[in-house]
């Protein structure tokens, strides 16, 4: 690099480094303390006057909780979507209730059961159940496994799965997955060489057994 672009890529850092500081609600103080420079420094990086070292970026992306890859890419943290206003959550949380409430109503038609006995397995009154199937009422989470308990129904099957938390949570859930597994099959999916045997992989399980017998014998037939 030229001294001309080390200067532009400097400016370009500080805009990034801004914009994350900024997106998660940060001090310049709270992120200066959190990768061990004084305030004035940090704020000389957000300027593009200095630029900070890979562990001092390290350890700010470890603070804000961003990815790395930030920070060589196109996209400032503001382009991706807002998190939901107040008044969003809100009326997400009502359509929630009713959801819970219509599909306590289908568990319990299709374990063809009546309110008056979920009502005495439950202990809980026909008048709040019905509420509660009608979205009436919010049902709190230890009545909710109580119903569903005595309806041989899983909590998991009730969480939301379509709309923005249900899909923040499916990406956390796969994560923890990713995590879970053995420290050289994540190094393997991580390297994009590796692609095409994942795309594999993937195609390979939606086949049915005799698909797969058939390509297998047909494996077999060239290597012999």
């Amino acid at each position: 690099m030229t001294n001309a672009q080390i200067t532009l890529r400097e400016k370009k850092l500080g805009l990034l480094i801004r914009d994350a500081r900024m997106a998660e609600r940060r001090s310049i103080k709270e992120c200066a303390d959190a990768i061990g420079v004084k305030p004035g420094l940090f704020r000389a990086y957000e300027e593009g006057r200095r630029a900070p070292s890979l562990p001092e970026l390290e350890a700010l992306v470890f603070f804000l909780k961003i990815p790395i890859s930030q920070f060589w890419g196109n996209e400032t943290v503001s382009d991706s979507p807002a998190p939901l206003a107040h008044e969003d959550i809100t009326r997400l949380i009502a359509l929630r209730h009713r959801m819970i409430g219509a599909l306590i109503r289908q568990e319990r038609t299709n374990a063809n059961m009546s309110i008056r006995h979920l009502s005495t397995e439950t202990g809980i009154s026909q008048s709040r159940l019905k509420a509660y199937e009608l979205g009436e009422k919010t049902v709190s989470v230890p009545e909710l496994e109580s119903i569903l308990l005595v309806m041989g129904s899983r909590i998991e099957n009730f969480f939301d799965q379509s709309g923005p938390v249900g899909e923040w949570m499916t990406s956390q859930q796969a994560m923890q997955k990713f995590m879970e597994l053995p420290k050289e099959l994540q190094e393997f999916v991580c390297q994009p060489v590796n692609r095409p045997y994942l795309d594999l992989a993937v195609k390979l399980s939606s086949m049915s057994r005799d698909k797969l017998r058939s390509v297998a014998e047909g494996l077999l037939d060239i290597t012999l």
